[in-house]
Protein backbone atom coordinates (compact mmCIF):
# COMPACT_ATOMS: atom_id res chain seq x y z
CA UNK A 1 0.00 0.00 0.00
CA UNK A 2 1.40 3.34 -1.41
CA UNK A 3 0.83 6.58 1.22
CA UNK A 4 -0.74 9.42 -0.69
CA UNK A 5 0.87 11.40 -3.30
CA UNK A 6 -0.23 14.73 -2.11
CA UNK A 7 0.69 14.01 1.23
CA UNK A 8 4.12 12.07 0.84
CA UNK A 9 5.75 14.66 -1.53
CA UNK A 10 5.76 17.15 1.71
CA UNK A 11 8.21 14.67 3.24
CA UNK A 12 11.24 11.98 3.08
CA UNK A 13 9.23 9.22 4.90
CA UNK A 14 8.61 5.82 2.93
CA UNK A 15 5.98 5.50 0.45
CA UNK A 16 5.29 1.69 0.16
CA UNK A 17 4.50 0.82 3.83
CA UNK A 18 4.25 -3.04 2.75
CA UNK A 19 1.30 -5.76 3.38
CA UNK A 20 -0.39 -6.45 6.57
CA UNK A 21 0.48 -9.60 8.13
CA UNK A 22 -2.85 -11.20 7.17
CA UNK A 23 -1.73 -10.14 3.33
CA UNK A 24 1.44 -11.28 3.61
CA UNK A 25 0.86 -14.91 4.70
CA UNK A 26 -1.87 -15.08 2.59
CA UNK A 27 0.42 -14.03 -0.25
CA UNK A 28 2.65 -16.92 1.21
CA UNK A 29 0.32 -19.68 0.50
CA UNK A 30 -0.38 -19.04 -3.08
CA UNK A 31 3.29 -20.50 -3.27
CA UNK A 32 2.95 -23.78 -4.88
CA UNK A 33 6.53 -24.86 -3.67
CA UNK A 34 7.86 -25.63 -7.22
CA UNK A 35 10.22 -28.79 -7.11
CA UNK A 36 12.97 -27.10 -9.43
CA UNK A 37 12.38 -23.41 -8.13
CA UNK A 38 13.33 -21.17 -10.96
CA UNK A 39 12.53 -18.25 -8.11
CA UNK A 40 15.92 -19.32 -7.27
CA UNK A 41 18.10 -19.23 -10.19
CA UNK A 42 17.13 -15.72 -10.40
CA UNK A 43 18.24 -14.80 -7.24
CA UNK A 44 21.86 -13.39 -7.72
CA UNK A 45 22.62 -14.36 -4.39
CA UNK A 46 20.84 -17.75 -4.01
CA UNK A 47 18.85 -17.58 -1.40
CA UNK A 48 16.01 -20.65 -0.66
CA UNK A 49 13.09 -18.58 -1.67
CA UNK A 50 10.66 -21.20 -1.26
CA UNK A 51 12.03 -22.40 2.45
CA UNK A 52 11.07 -18.86 3.39
CA UNK A 53 8.00 -18.62 1.88
CA UNK A 54 7.26 -22.05 3.70
CA UNK A 55 8.14 -20.39 7.07
CA UNK A 56 5.88 -17.04 6.46
CA UNK A 57 3.25 -19.30 5.48
CA UNK A 58 3.04 -21.02 9.05
CA UNK A 59 4.08 -17.69 10.29
CA UNK A 60 7.08 -18.37 11.58
CA UNK A 61 8.92 -15.25 10.78
CA UNK A 62 11.95 -16.04 12.71
CA UNK A 63 13.07 -18.94 11.28
CA UNK A 64 11.71 -16.94 7.83
CA UNK A 65 14.33 -14.15 8.15
CA UNK A 66 16.70 -16.86 9.41
CA UNK A 67 16.76 -18.54 6.19
CA UNK A 68 17.26 -15.76 4.23
CA UNK A 69 20.46 -14.52 6.14
CA UNK A 70 22.47 -17.60 4.87
CA UNK A 71 22.70 -16.10 1.53
CA UNK A 72 21.97 -11.86 2.24
CA UNK A 73 22.68 -9.96 5.33
CA UNK A 74 20.16 -7.09 4.01
CA UNK A 75 16.79 -8.83 3.64
CA UNK A 76 15.13 -5.41 4.50
CA UNK A 77 16.87 -3.62 1.98
CA UNK A 78 16.93 -5.66 -0.75
CA UNK A 79 13.07 -6.23 0.25
CA UNK A 80 12.86 -2.43 -1.18
CA UNK A 81 14.98 -1.78 -3.60
CA UNK A 82 16.02 -5.33 -5.50
CA UNK A 83 13.87 -5.65 -9.04
CA UNK A 84 12.47 -8.52 -8.05
CA UNK A 85 9.89 -7.91 -11.08
CA UNK A 86 13.15 -9.30 -13.49
CA UNK A 87 14.83 -11.48 -11.48
CA UNK A 88 13.27 -13.81 -8.38
CA UNK A 89 9.56 -12.77 -9.43
CA UNK A 90 10.21 -12.54 -13.19
CA UNK A 91 10.97 -16.42 -12.98
CA UNK A 92 7.98 -17.35 -10.67
CA UNK A 93 5.85 -19.84 -13.07
CA UNK A 94 2.36 -18.33 -11.19
CA UNK A 95 3.52 -15.33 -13.55
CA UNK A 96 2.56 -16.99 -16.53
CA UNK A 97 -0.89 -17.50 -15.90
CA UNK A 98 -1.26 -14.96 -13.23
CA UNK A 99 0.39 -12.84 -10.78
CA UNK A 100 3.40 -13.94 -9.44
CA UNK A 101 4.21 -14.45 -5.71
CA UNK A 102 5.44 -11.07 -4.49
CA UNK A 103 8.54 -12.44 -3.21
CA UNK A 104 10.05 -8.58 -2.11
CA UNK A 105 7.28 -7.99 -0.03
CA UNK A 106 7.96 -10.82 1.66
CA UNK A 107 11.26 -10.82 1.98
CA UNK A 108 10.86 -7.41 3.10
CA UNK A 109 8.20 -8.28 6.26
CA UNK A 110 9.96 -11.10 7.38
CA UNK A 111 13.20 -8.90 8.38
CA UNK A 112 10.81 -5.70 9.27
CA UNK A 113 9.29 -8.17 12.04
CA UNK A 114 12.36 -9.11 13.10
CA UNK A 115 13.80 -5.81 13.55
CA UNK A 116 10.81 -4.23 15.39
CA UNK A 117 10.84 -7.04 17.98
CA UNK A 118 15.02 -6.47 18.58
CA UNK A 119 14.69 -10.55 17.52
CA UNK A 120 18.09 -11.11 15.57
CA UNK A 121 20.13 -13.60 16.35
CA UNK A 122 23.94 -13.49 14.89
CA UNK A 123 24.16 -16.24 11.98
CA UNK A 124 26.83 -19.07 12.99
CA UNK A 125 30.34 -18.11 12.25
CA UNK A 126 33.48 -20.61 11.35
CA UNK A 127 36.30 -21.29 13.49
CA UNK A 128 38.87 -18.60 13.20
CA UNK A 129 40.76 -18.99 10.23
CA UNK A 130 43.45 -15.93 11.36
CA UNK A 131 43.80 -14.67 8.16
CA UNK A 132 43.03 -10.81 7.80
CA UNK A 133 41.02 -9.52 4.66
CA UNK A 134 40.60 -5.28 4.11
CA UNK A 135 37.99 -4.50 1.99
CA UNK A 136 37.54 -1.26 0.27
CA UNK A 137 33.89 0.78 0.37
CA UNK A 138 31.07 -0.21 2.51
CA UNK A 139 28.13 -0.65 -0.56
CA UNK A 140 26.23 -3.24 -0.89
CA UNK A 141 29.23 -5.32 -2.22
CA UNK A 142 31.73 -4.45 0.23
CA UNK A 143 29.07 -5.51 3.36
CA UNK A 144 28.38 -8.38 1.57
CA UNK A 145 31.80 -9.25 0.82
CA UNK A 146 32.56 -8.59 4.53
CA UNK A 147 29.54 -10.40 5.97
CA UNK A 148 30.55 -13.44 3.92
CA UNK A 149 34.08 -13.90 5.18
CA UNK A 150 33.78 -12.83 8.35
CA UNK A 151 31.12 -15.80 8.65
CA UNK A 152 33.74 -18.23 7.03
CA UNK A 153 36.24 -17.59 10.07
CA UNK A 154 38.47 -14.51 8.78
CA UNK A 155 38.83 -11.44 10.62
CA UNK A 156 37.65 -8.62 8.19
CA UNK A 157 38.37 -4.72 7.96
CA UNK A 158 36.03 -2.12 5.97
CA UNK A 159 37.94 1.17 4.94
CA UNK A 160 34.95 3.98 4.09
CA UNK A 161 36.19 6.94 3.08
CA UNK A 162 33.04 8.40 3.30
CA UNK A 163 31.71 9.39 7.70
CA UNK A 164 28.95 6.89 7.39
CA UNK A 165 28.77 3.55 6.13
CA UNK A 166 26.46 1.90 3.72
CA UNK A 167 27.87 3.28 0.00
CA UNK A 168 24.87 4.42 -2.19
CA UNK A 169 22.18 2.48 0.31
CA UNK A 170 22.92 5.52 2.24
CA UNK A 171 23.68 8.17 -0.23
CA UNK A 172 22.13 7.59 -3.10
CA UNK A 173 18.95 5.81 -2.82
CA UNK A 174 16.37 8.64 -0.98
CA UNK A 175 14.98 8.15 2.50
CA UNK A 176 11.12 7.48 1.08
CA UNK A 177 12.50 4.48 -0.87
CA UNK A 178 14.58 2.82 1.78
CA UNK A 179 14.69 4.58 5.32
CA UNK A 180 18.17 5.35 6.46
CA UNK A 181 17.43 3.75 9.93
CA UNK A 182 16.69 0.55 8.18
CA UNK A 183 20.12 0.20 6.13
CA UNK A 184 21.66 1.34 9.57
CA UNK A 185 20.19 -1.43 11.10
CA UNK A 186 21.47 -3.99 8.73
CA UNK A 187 24.88 -2.73 8.83
CA UNK A 188 24.76 -3.20 12.50
CA UNK A 189 23.83 -6.94 11.80
CA UNK A 190 27.01 -7.19 9.72
CA UNK A 191 28.97 -5.52 12.42
CA UNK A 192 27.86 -7.98 15.06
CA UNK A 193 30.06 -10.67 12.57
CA UNK A 194 32.85 -9.35 13.99
CA UNK A 195 33.17 -6.97 11.59
CA UNK A 196 35.04 -3.74 11.82
CA UNK A 197 34.01 -0.63 9.42
CA UNK A 198 37.01 2.51 9.57
CA UNK A 199 34.77 5.56 8.16
CA UNK A 200 36.71 8.75 6.86
CA UNK A 201 39.72 6.20 5.92
CA UNK A 202 40.26 7.33 2.11
CA UNK A 203 42.12 4.26 0.50
CA UNK A 204 45.11 4.99 -0.74
CA UNK A 205 45.97 8.27 1.09
CA UNK A 206 44.63 7.57 4.78
CA UNK A 207 45.39 4.28 4.59
CA UNK A 208 48.33 3.62 2.12
CA UNK A 209 48.24 0.80 -0.37
CA UNK A 210 51.51 -1.08 1.16
CA UNK A 211 49.21 -1.14 4.45
CA UNK A 212 46.32 -2.69 2.44
CA UNK A 213 48.37 -5.17 0.55
CA UNK A 214 50.16 -6.14 4.17
CA UNK A 215 46.51 -7.84 4.71
CA UNK A 216 45.97 -11.58 3.41
CA UNK A 217 43.46 -10.42 0.66
CA UNK A 218 42.06 -7.37 -0.04
CA UNK A 219 38.37 -6.72 -1.45
CA UNK A 220 37.33 -3.62 -4.25
CA UNK A 221 34.25 -2.42 -3.69
CA UNK A 222 34.24 0.83 -4.38
CA UNK A 223 31.48 1.24 -6.24
CA UNK A 224 30.71 3.35 -9.50
CA UNK A 225 30.49 6.67 -7.63
CA UNK A 226 31.82 8.94 -10.21
CA UNK A 227 29.46 11.01 -12.01
CA UNK A 228 28.71 11.32 -16.43
CA UNK A 229 28.55 14.32 -17.39
CA UNK A 230 27.11 15.08 -21.57
CA UNK A 231 29.98 17.27 -22.14
CA UNK A 232 27.54 20.45 -23.26
CA UNK A 233 27.90 24.25 -23.56
CA UNK A 234 26.97 26.04 -20.24
CA UNK A 235 27.36 22.64 -18.11
CA UNK A 236 29.41 24.66 -15.67
CA UNK A 237 27.02 27.21 -15.01
CA UNK A 238 25.99 27.39 -11.24
CA UNK A 239 22.58 25.19 -10.68
CA UNK A 240 23.89 21.92 -13.17
CA UNK A 241 24.53 19.59 -10.85
CA UNK A 242 25.26 15.49 -11.55
CA UNK A 243 22.37 13.44 -10.02
CA UNK A 244 25.47 11.66 -7.62
CA UNK A 245 26.48 15.36 -5.94
CA UNK A 246 22.87 16.56 -5.68
CA UNK A 247 21.76 13.21 -3.90
CA UNK A 248 24.54 12.84 -2.12
CA UNK A 249 24.01 16.51 -0.85
CA UNK A 250 20.22 15.17 0.39
CA UNK A 251 20.48 11.81 1.41
CA UNK A 252 23.65 11.84 3.33
CA UNK A 253 24.30 15.58 4.07
CA UNK A 254 20.42 16.52 4.93
CA UNK A 255 20.72 19.39 2.45
CA UNK A 256 16.80 19.62 2.45
CA UNK A 257 17.03 21.12 6.20
CA UNK A 258 19.75 23.24 5.78
CA UNK A 259 20.45 25.83 7.92
CA UNK A 260 19.44 23.04 10.41
CA UNK A 261 22.94 20.86 8.98
CA UNK A 262 25.85 23.26 7.50
CA UNK A 263 25.62 21.45 3.54
CA UNK A 264 23.29 23.39 0.76
CA UNK A 265 21.57 22.33 -2.11
CA UNK A 266 19.71 24.99 -4.38
CA UNK A 267 16.24 25.05 -4.16
CA UNK A 268 15.00 25.18 -7.50
CA UNK A 269 11.61 26.70 -8.22
CA UNK A 270 11.77 24.75 -11.66
CA UNK A 271 14.25 21.79 -12.18
CA UNK A 272 15.11 19.79 -15.14
CA UNK A 273 16.42 16.17 -14.46
CA UNK A 274 17.93 14.62 -17.52
CA UNK A 275 17.60 10.49 -18.02
CA UNK A 276 15.09 7.89 -17.70
CA UNK A 277 17.16 5.16 -15.02
CA UNK A 278 16.13 4.86 -11.19
CA UNK A 279 18.67 7.84 -10.41
CA UNK A 280 17.03 10.35 -12.53
CA UNK A 281 13.51 9.38 -10.75
CA UNK A 282 14.82 9.47 -7.07
CA UNK A 283 16.36 12.97 -8.18
CA UNK A 284 13.68 13.95 -9.61
CA UNK A 285 11.13 12.90 -6.62
CA UNK A 286 13.93 14.52 -4.45
CA UNK A 287 13.69 17.82 -5.96
CA UNK A 288 9.87 17.39 -5.71
CA UNK A 289 10.24 17.25 -1.98
CA UNK A 290 11.87 20.84 -2.22
CA UNK A 291 9.37 22.72 -3.62
CA UNK A 292 9.84 22.06 -7.15
CA UNK A 293 7.97 22.05 -10.84
CA UNK A 294 10.10 18.75 -11.73
CA UNK A 295 10.28 18.01 -15.58
CA UNK A 296 12.27 14.54 -16.21
CA UNK A 297 13.57 14.77 -20.07
CA UNK A 298 14.44 11.53 -21.37
CA UNK A 299 16.11 10.85 -25.12
CA UNK A 300 13.91 7.66 -26.09
CA UNK A 301 10.03 6.77 -25.25
CA UNK A 302 8.67 5.69 -21.94
CA UNK A 303 8.57 2.05 -22.86
CA UNK A 304 12.44 2.25 -23.20
CA UNK A 305 12.98 3.65 -19.32
CA UNK A 306 15.74 1.63 -18.02
CA UNK A 307 13.76 2.60 -13.93
CA UNK A 308 11.34 0.20 -12.50
CA UNK A 309 7.56 0.46 -13.31
CA UNK A 310 7.17 1.19 -9.99
CA UNK A 311 9.57 3.85 -10.02
CA UNK A 312 7.89 5.85 -12.79
CA UNK A 313 4.76 5.21 -11.42
CA UNK A 314 5.28 6.72 -8.05
CA UNK A 315 7.19 9.98 -9.84
CA UNK A 316 3.78 10.55 -12.24
CA UNK A 317 2.07 10.29 -9.18
CA UNK A 318 3.93 12.90 -7.20
CA UNK A 319 3.79 15.75 -10.34
CA UNK A 320 6.82 14.95 -12.09
CA UNK A 321 5.86 15.65 -15.62
CA UNK A 322 7.52 13.36 -18.51
CA UNK A 323 9.27 14.91 -21.74
CA UNK A 324 10.26 12.03 -23.58
CA UNK A 325 12.04 11.96 -26.60
CA UNK A 326 13.57 15.13 -25.97
CA UNK A 327 17.26 15.70 -25.53
CA UNK A 328 19.56 18.63 -24.22
CA UNK A 329 22.02 20.37 -26.45
CA UNK A 330 23.07 22.89 -24.39
CA UNK A 331 22.56 24.89 -21.00
CA UNK A 332 21.28 28.66 -20.99
CA UNK A 333 22.49 31.00 -18.50
CA UNK A 334 21.59 34.63 -16.70
CA UNK A 335 22.84 36.03 -13.85
CA UNK A 336 25.81 34.07 -13.61
CA UNK A 337 23.48 30.87 -13.04
CA UNK A 338 21.75 28.33 -15.12
CA UNK A 339 18.08 29.55 -16.22
CA UNK A 340 16.92 26.89 -18.41
CA UNK A 341 17.66 23.68 -21.29
CA UNK A 342 17.69 24.18 -24.84
CA UNK A 343 16.70 20.76 -26.08
CA UNK A 344 15.60 18.95 -29.26
CA UNK A 345 13.17 16.83 -30.58
CA UNK A 346 13.91 12.98 -31.16
CA UNK A 347 12.86 10.56 -33.78
CA UNK A 348 12.76 6.94 -32.55
CA UNK A 349 14.30 4.52 -35.12
CA UNK A 350 14.38 0.47 -35.41
CA UNK A 351 15.74 -0.89 -32.15
CA UNK A 352 19.20 -1.90 -30.90
CA UNK A 353 20.76 -4.66 -29.72
CA UNK A 354 19.23 -4.58 -26.59
CA UNK A 355 15.94 -3.95 -27.71
CA UNK A 356 15.33 0.22 -27.21
CA UNK A 357 14.80 1.90 -29.82
CA UNK A 358 17.40 3.59 -32.00
CA UNK A 359 17.16 7.55 -31.94
CA UNK A 360 18.34 10.20 -34.16
CA UNK A 361 17.50 14.46 -33.33
CA UNK A 362 14.93 16.63 -35.41
CA UNK A 363 16.87 19.07 -37.48
CA UNK A 364 15.46 22.39 -36.63
CA UNK A 365 13.20 21.03 -33.37
CA UNK A 366 15.10 23.15 -30.61
CA UNK A 367 13.05 24.86 -27.90
CA UNK A 368 14.04 26.16 -24.62
CA UNK A 369 12.58 24.46 -21.17
CA UNK A 370 13.03 27.26 -18.27
CA UNK A 371 14.87 25.58 -15.61
CA UNK A 372 16.59 27.27 -12.33
CA UNK A 373 18.06 23.74 -11.53
CA UNK A 374 19.54 20.97 -13.63
CA UNK A 375 20.39 17.65 -12.45
CA UNK A 376 22.25 15.07 -15.34
CA UNK A 377 21.40 11.69 -14.46
CA UNK A 378 22.88 9.67 -17.22
CA UNK A 379 24.95 7.24 -15.47
CA UNK A 380 28.04 6.59 -13.34
CA UNK A 381 31.55 4.56 -13.75
CA UNK A 382 34.03 4.08 -11.07
CA UNK A 383 36.08 6.39 -9.19
CA UNK A 384 39.71 6.10 -10.49
CA UNK A 385 41.36 7.92 -7.74
CA UNK A 386 42.40 4.02 -5.89
CA UNK A 387 42.26 1.80 -8.80
CA UNK A 388 45.24 4.75 -10.69
CA UNK A 389 47.89 3.97 -7.36
CA UNK A 390 47.71 -0.01 -8.46
CA UNK A 391 49.27 0.42 -11.61
CA UNK A 392 49.50 -3.57 -12.22
CA UNK A 393 45.43 -3.43 -12.12
CA UNK A 394 43.91 -4.29 -15.27
CA UNK A 395 40.54 -2.55 -16.38
CA UNK A 396 38.55 -2.02 -19.06
CA UNK A 397 37.51 0.91 -21.82
CA UNK A 398 34.74 2.44 -19.14
CA UNK A 399 37.08 1.81 -16.51
CA UNK A 400 35.72 -1.01 -14.20
CA UNK A 401 37.93 -3.18 -13.10
CA UNK A 402 38.87 -6.84 -14.97
CA UNK A 403 37.97 -9.60 -13.12
CA UNK A 404 37.85 -13.16 -13.72
CA UNK A 405 34.10 -15.18 -13.14
CA UNK A 406 35.39 -15.41 -9.65
CA UNK A 407 36.34 -11.79 -8.85
CA UNK A 408 39.85 -12.01 -9.13
CA UNK A 409 42.26 -9.03 -10.45
CA UNK A 410 45.49 -8.95 -12.28
CA UNK A 411 46.91 -8.31 -8.92
CA UNK A 412 47.51 -11.18 -6.87
CA UNK A 413 45.48 -11.27 -3.42
CA UNK A 414 43.43 -8.39 -4.87
CA UNK A 415 39.92 -8.79 -5.85
CA UNK A 416 36.57 -7.17 -6.95
CA UNK A 417 33.26 -7.13 -7.15
CA UNK A 418 30.02 -4.70 -7.47
CA UNK A 419 29.66 -1.44 -9.46
CA UNK A 420 33.50 -1.78 -9.92
CA UNK A 421 34.10 -4.25 -11.27
CA UNK A 422 30.70 -4.81 -13.36
CA UNK A 423 29.69 -1.20 -14.31
CA UNK A 424 26.58 0.38 -13.01
CA UNK A 425 24.14 -2.12 -11.68
CA UNK A 426 21.36 -3.42 -9.20
CA UNK A 427 21.90 -3.55 -5.62
CA UNK A 428 21.71 -7.26 -5.58
CA UNK A 429 23.94 -7.93 -8.91
CA UNK A 430 26.67 -6.06 -6.66
CA UNK A 431 26.14 -8.42 -3.37
CA UNK A 432 25.94 -11.61 -5.82
CA UNK A 433 29.31 -10.60 -7.38
CA UNK A 434 30.91 -10.09 -3.98
CA UNK A 435 29.69 -13.05 -2.47
CA UNK A 436 31.20 -14.98 -5.24
CA UNK A 437 34.26 -12.98 -4.95
CA UNK A 438 34.43 -14.00 -0.92
CA UNK A 439 34.03 -17.30 -1.51
CA UNK A 440 37.25 -17.27 -4.24
CA UNK A 441 39.15 -15.14 -1.16
CA UNK A 442 38.20 -17.72 1.01
CA UNK A 443 39.27 -20.51 -1.08
CA UNK A 444 42.63 -18.93 -2.21
CA UNK A 445 43.61 -18.54 2.19
CA UNK A 446 42.94 -21.81 2.51
CA UNK A 447 44.88 -23.30 -0.01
Amino acid sequence: MDRDADIRVKDFDEVDLGFSKEEIVAEAQRCIQCKKPKCVRGCPVGIDIPAFIAAIAMENFQNAVDIIKRDNMLPAVCGRVCPQETQCQGMCILGKKGSPISIGHLERFAADVERENSSSKCPKKAPATGKRVAVIGSGPAGLSAAAELARLGHSVTIFESLHEAGGVLMYGIPGFRLPKDIVQYEIDQVKKLGVEIKTNHIAGRSVSIEELLAFDAVFLGTGAGLPYFMGLPGENLPGVYSANEFLTRVNLMGANRFPENDTPVKFGKKVVVIGGGNVAMDAARVARRLGAEVTLMYRRGEADMPARRDEVRHAKEEGIVFMTQTNPVAFIGANNAVSGVEAVEMALGAPCEDGRCSFSSVEGSNFIVGADVVVEAIGQGPNPLLLRMLPELARNKNGSVTVSSLGETTVPKVYAGGDVATGAATVILAMGTAKDAARAIDKMLRE
